[in-house]
């Protein structure tokens, strides 16, 4: 189910609508009728301030009347084309960065209606690198954005920080399975990025589709003991069902993802992250007069589409 701002649009969209309908099809000819009365009572043409106090409009089905498109078009545009994000956490650094600001393509995987999450068309699926939204597992109000990793059939291995990925094998071709093979790394930068006092290093991964940058803390031990259990695999394999998908954020050590709770469910997903759009940038001295959550700058050379 969609989360409370997206019942919410939904219910004022309906209900305005409602209340304009009923006063143009019920009360609006009521008021006309009084008023042609009035008028031929009077002998002559009433102006507009005497019609008002002689059959108003009410309150109620004015403010309908004058909200109803708006957010109507509000409602359209955000449940099926595009919704804004903000982005909260690290957990997809280097990629995306707190005070991020980005928009979500929400046609990607498939239409959906905004309140009950029912695929009303089919229009597509995630694919391998996508950076999707989805409804987090766990807590299906909340929104969370990682980044595709494994598909419907995929075997996913992530040991020693490093991630493999054997592809899910259609027994109806021809070709041979696909092996389980090792996403190769390769090293871009240390010292850009820290987590507390150490630095992080960056990597471009080459994934199964697309390349694109990770961060790993080298001093971090994973927490394989936290994984999830899969039954029938190892703690660090995971065998992706039908109907779901494998994700990870790029901040590998610092990211609550399917390594941690499994896999998100096909109708769980949002859509697909395809631009920032603006991008503000924050203190990070704890001794500024500056509060945290204002924005001391804007980030212009962030701002563009997303890898």
């Amino acid at each position: 189910m969609a989360g409370y701002f997206a019942i919410f649009l939904v219910a004022l969209t309906i209900g305005s609508g409602l209340i304009w309908l009923f006063d143009a099809v019920v009360l609006a000819p009521k008021r006309k009728v009084k008023l042609v009365q009035a008028e031929v009572a009077a002998g002559a043409k009433l102006t507009d301030e005497v019609k008002q106090q002689i059959a108003p409009q009410s309150y109620l089905a004015e403010t309908a009347q004058s909200i109803f498109p708006l957010i109507a078009i509000i409602t359209i545009f955000r449940s099926f084309l595009y919704e804004p994000f903000q982005i909260p956490s690290g957990s997809m650094m280097p990629t995306l960065l707190v005070g991020d600001f980005i928009l979500v393509e929400k046609y990607s995987y498939d239409v959906k209606d905004p309140v009950w999450r029912k695929t009303l068309l089919e229009t597509g699926k995630p694919d391998h690198g996508d950076v999707a939204v989805f409804k987090y597992p766990e807590q299906p109000t909340v929104d969370f954005i990682k980044r595709v990793i494994g598909l419907p059939g995929d075997r996913i291995v992530y040991k020693n920080k490093q991630l493999y990925i054997q592809k899910a094998c259609d027994k109806s071709a021809a070709q041979p399975c696909p092996t389980l093979e090792p996403m190769r790394q390769e090293l871009k930068s240390e010292g850009e990025f820290f987590l507390g006092p150490y630095p992080l290093k960056r990597f471009t991964e080459q994934g199964p589709a697309v390349s694109y940058d990770i961060l790993q803390n080298a001093m971090l031990p994973e927490p394989i003991h936290n994984y999830y259990r899969q039954p029938g695999t190892e703690t660090t394999e995971f065998l992706v069902p039908e109907g779901h998908y494998f994700v990870m954020g790029d901040n590998r050590d610092n990211s609550r993802d399917s390594r941690f709770w499994g896999f998100v469910p096909e109708q769980f997903l949002v859509g697909k992250a395809v631009l920032k759009w603006m991008s503000f940038e924050f203190t990070e001295d704890p001794n500024s007069w500056v509060p945290g959550w204002v924005p001391v700058g804007v980030r212009f050379e962030r701002l563009g589409a997303i890898e």
